[in-house]
């Protein structure tokens, strides 16, 4: 029986699946297409735009709950 426990394979140490982690994250990023850099600004500028659409919706629900809260109040 102890040698049937002996003879499995043992787990690689910490070290070595995080160095073989490490490797595969950065041969992932070899094969990534990055975009050009005007499609990032567009895309930056479209998702601030509708951030601060969102934050005009947000304040105007909120101070309109606001003025309806002082009415019953």
């Amino acid at each position: 029986m102890a040698n049937a426990s002996k003879s499995k394979k043992q787990k690689p140490s910490w070290f070595r699946r995080a160095g073989a982690k490490i490797k595969e994250t950065f041969s992932e990023l070899k094969r990534v297409t990055w975009p050009k850099f005007g499609t990032v600004l567009k895309t930056t500028g479209l998702v601030l735009v509708i951030v601060l659409v969102f934050l005009l919706v947000v304040t105007g629900v909120d101070i309109g709950l606001g003025a309806l809260l002082d009415l019953i109040a």
